[in-house]
This record gives C-alpha cells, structure tokens and sequence, in this order.
C-alpha cells in the first residue's frame, strides 16, 4: 500500500499559473500524457475560475485525458483514493454489509438499518458530512468504506484517510529526507472532493495533533466539502473545536451506531483476517 506522500507525488496537479494552461475559452488547452504538464499524469485538474485562479473545491477530467479507457481511469482512481487501496476496505460494500447480524436484539438491528440507509443515501448524493460514532466492531470503518467505493465506481474521486496515519505522513514530511511537503500533504487531504476520515479517537489528543485536524476540519466545514468521519468517541468526548462542528446540523449528520463488536460473533480463524474493520 502505497503512503500518502508516494500518491501526491504521482497525483499532484500542478496549479500554478505556469501549469494551468487555459484557452481563450477558458477551456483547459490539449496536453499529452504521461507527461502532460497540466495534470502531471493524474488525469485529473482544479477548473479555473473566471477570476483566473483555482477552484480547488473540485476537479474535473484533464483534456489529455478523455481518451483514456474506463478501466484504465477507474484503476487509476483507485490507486489514488489512498486506504481504500487496501485489500480489506476495498472490499467493503453495501452489498456485504449485513444490517440483520446474527443475536442481535431488533432494536439494534434497527440502528444498523438506519445507518445503512443513511451511509446509501450519502454515497448516492454525497452532500455535507456524515460522521458515524460508536464502539469498535459496529460497522462504522465498514460502511465508510462502502461509501467510498461506490463513488470510486461511479468514476468520481475519494479520498479514504486513516487518521493515525495521516498525522504520522505529516510529521515525516518535517523529516529532511522527505520528497513532499507538509503544504502539498495537507492541500491534497483537505481539499479533497470527497474525504473520508476512519478514525478520529485517541491520537488527536496532543495539541499538535489537535491543531492539524482542527485546521483540516474547520476548512472543510467552511468549504462545506463532502466528508465522512468515524470515531469511537461521543461528539461531548471530542475536543471542543472540531465536536461542534461535527455536530453542527446545518452542515453534518451524526449517528450512533450502539451495538456490539461483531468480531464477537465471528470464527477466531475469521477475527485475524478482520482485524482492521471498525
């Protein structure tokens, strides 16, 4: 699994005013690939505003990437869209998400239906934020990542970023050895068409930490981007910055999904296998 710093570097769009090259139009201008130098080879570019500069809330297909075959784009995207690379979540969809688990209670089988149905809703028409709270092992990672997956089917970008992960990318890119930037890192998560967020827990509680996800957040919260959250922790356990945020209704939706681990229920052959889904 390629890290994050390794993706920006084949995906970063160059967007300064030497490689963003538009028509009189305002159409992007012809550029070859692999070595457009408009997209850099992602295939993917930020429109131009009538102002001149870039609309970094969206991407839209490169010219020199009309042609390029379905599969081929959808490959791509999946290379890009980072954790959902991972053999585990790219493998979680709707489709295996079982609502009805064995000895639940119906009211608990209620909950799951309902986050089901939100978590479809959302990757249908993914608008404002969804943020998925409740103990390890309730379905959260899994529906999440079903979300992401739909969209990458569809043909559209995602991002899936997990948290402890992301936090330790950017303190590497400090390093002196690192071939990426802490700007050109935290440029290409927050303002990502679609975010996912899998797991905003104890990691988050050093001021250092605390700081960078409040300044990822709160930009998307003003931006209004579509993002996704999870988190073991109540909105009240949350710092108090980015909870109210979470919890703002006019912006996000947050649902406790309250049932048990289902790796409770599984095989021990089953439980190693998977480990990683929350």
């Amino acid at each position: 699994m390629e890290r994050l710093g390794e993706i920006l570097q084949r995906t970063q769009t160059n967007i300064s005013r030497e490689g963003t090259v538009t028509s009189s139009s305002g159409e992007l201008t012809e550029a070859d690939k692999p070595d457009c130098p408009l997209c850099k080879g992602a295939g993917l570019v930020h429109p131009v505003l009538p102002s001149g500069r870039p609309d970094f809330t969206r991407v839209v297909p490169c010219r020199c990437n009309q042609g390029e075959p379905e599969e081929e784009r959808l490959l791509r995207l999946r290379q890009d869209s980072g954790d959902l690379g991972l053999k585990l979540l790219r493998n979680m969809a709707f489709e295996n998400f079982d609502p009805k688990r064995v000895n639940l209670p119906l009211e608990q089988q209620q909950i799951l239906g309902d986050a089901y149905k939100l978590a479809r809703r959302f990757a249908e028409e993914p608008e404002g934020w969804l943020v998925l709270l409740g103990p390890n092992g309730c379905g959260k990672t899994h529906l999440a990542a079903a979300i992401g997956n739909y969209q990458l089917k569809k043909g559209k970008p995602v991002l899936f970023v997990f948290i402890p992960d992301f936090l330790d990318h950017l303190r590497s890119t400090f390093s002196p050895d690192s071939k990426v930037t802490y700007d050109d890192l935290f440029e290409r998560v927050k303002k990502a068409p679609l975010l996912i967020l899998d797991d905003l827990g104890e990691q988050s509680s050093t001021p250092w930490a605390q700081e960078k996800l409040y300044q990822l957040i709160n930009y998307r919260y003003n931006a209004r981007l579509p993002t996704v959250v999870t988190s073991c922790f109540s909105l009240e356990e949350i710092e108090t910055r980015i909870g109210s945020r979470l919890g703002d209704p006019r912006v996000s939706n947050p649902f406790n999904i309250n049932v048990p681990d289902y790796r409770s229920e599984l095989a021990p052959s089953d439980r190693g296998r998977r480990r990683r889904a929350r």
